[in-house]
């Protein structure tokens, strides 16, 4: 059990590392191959960041274990909102930034929707994984869109771009593919020790995947919106975390509907996806709400990490009732 843990968290530490090299070899490839800044922007950075999670969906799905992969995208989007927003906006409370009212918050809307589509016939499977690919190709042209029309990015993404390193066109592809082989080995051991720590503990895949597996691959989340919080940047942090779970909806759930299509239990339905849907309600309650302040105070942080404490509580009573 111990190694398995161990494992786990050199795993997520090199998974963080391999996706911060393949993000900066990755743009600044294309930078020296003369593609726009917007194309970046959209691509390398918007769906690149998301690197973890796509390639510990891959490597599950593969495994014959989508069931992880699912779960780690439902998980994921629960503990953005709940522990990496709720937490830092107790340490500072949190504005939406006006491109994330009127674009990212809406788009996030359409996503959740549509994989609460996909999912109600109690089935992930090819089609659905095409339907959620054919949002995620939405989303990048209306992103593509706005800045071409003079219009900016998120500003997450424009604090990204802003921060990525120049580099030759020999160096840049070096860490491309240094962090594109971290990424590949730390996803393949992450599976494996998440499916030995299910075997060891008698837990099914996809409730590692909400929970372990979910909070792992999260902590990128937290550290980039904590720093930003912290570099009094607080607009972006939010940008951020939405801009995640539509891209964990879009892009790592369609992974294994793709690759492993599976049956979906009416559990995971109505308790997991329901929790995934009602923090992410919260969120367009304090967005929109009758009365908000456009912006998550301390008080509705600590509600949003209340939430998720008394879900994942939920999750180990039933599970050992």
């Amino acid at each position: 059990m111990w190694l398995a843990i161990l494992t786990l968290i050199i795993g997520f530490i090199a998974l963080v590392w391999g996706a911060d090299r393949f993000v900066s070899g990755a743009a600044a490839t294309a930078r020296n191959l003369g593609v726009s800044k917007i194309v970046i922007g959209v691509t390398a950075v918007s769906v690149g960041t998301s690197a973890p999670e796509i390639l510990v969906a891959l490597d599950a799905s593969l495994r014959g274990t989508p069931q992880l992969a699912i779960g780690n995208a439902i998980g994921s989007n629960t503990c953005n909102i709940g522990i990496v927003l709720g937490i830092t906006a107790m340490m500072r409370p949190l504005p939406f930034a006006g491109t994330v009212l009127k674009g990212e918050v809406p788009w996030m809307i359409g996503a959740t929707l549509l994989a609460l589509i996909v999912l109600l016939n109690g089935r992930l499977g090819f089609g659905d994984g095409l339907l959620l690919l054919a949002g995620l190709g939405f989303v990048m042209y209306r992103l593509a869109s706005r800045g071409r029309a003079g219009g900016e990015l998120p500003e997450g993404i424009e604090e990204e771009l802003a921060e990525l390193p120049e580099m030759g066109a020999l160096r840049s592809v070096f860490w491309l593919l240094v962090g594109l082989v971290v990424l590949l080995v730390a996803a393949d051991k992450i599976v494996e020790a998440a499916v030995e720590v299910a075997e060891l503990l008698h837990v099914d895949e996809f409730t590692i995947g909400l929970t372990i597996v979910a909070v792992g691959t999260s902590l990128p989340e937290l550290a980039a919106t904590l720093a930003a919080a912290i570099k009094g940047q607080p607009d972006i942090a939010i940008g951020n975390i939405v801009g995640s779970n539509i891209i964990n909806i879009l892009a790592v759930m369609a992974v294994p509907a793709l690759v492993a299509p599976s049956d979906i239990a009416p559990i995971a339905l109505w308790r997991d996806f329901g929790m995934m849907l009602a923090m992410s309600t919260l969120l367009v309650l304090f967005a929109y709400g009758p009365g908000s302040r456009k912006l998550i105070t301390r008080f509705e942080g600590a509600v949003l990490v209340c939430a998720w404490i008394g879900y994942t509580s939920l999750l180990y009573l039933q599970r050992h009732a």
